[in-house]
């Protein structure tokens, strides 16, 4: 369990929750766009879940 709950709390973990809920509240007051917030937030999850995917197969798990 606590092995996980490190995993979660790594700096790409913190850097894309943090993107996520500065990307949210900008959008939420209408400073960017829906389509600009989907295109930005895309690319942040997809850069995320590519490392974790690629990291897996590699068999690197620090």
């Amino acid at each position: 369990m606590k092995q996980k709950l490190a995993k979660l709390i790594d700096v790409k973990s913190l850097v894309t929750l943090a993107l996520t809920g500065v990307f949210c509240a900008l959008a939420w007051r209408g400073v960017v766009s829906a389509g600009q917030f989907q295109t930005i937030f895309t690319t942040v999850i997809a850069f995320y879940f590519g490392t974790q995917s690629a990291k897996k197969r590699s068999g690197d798990d620090e």
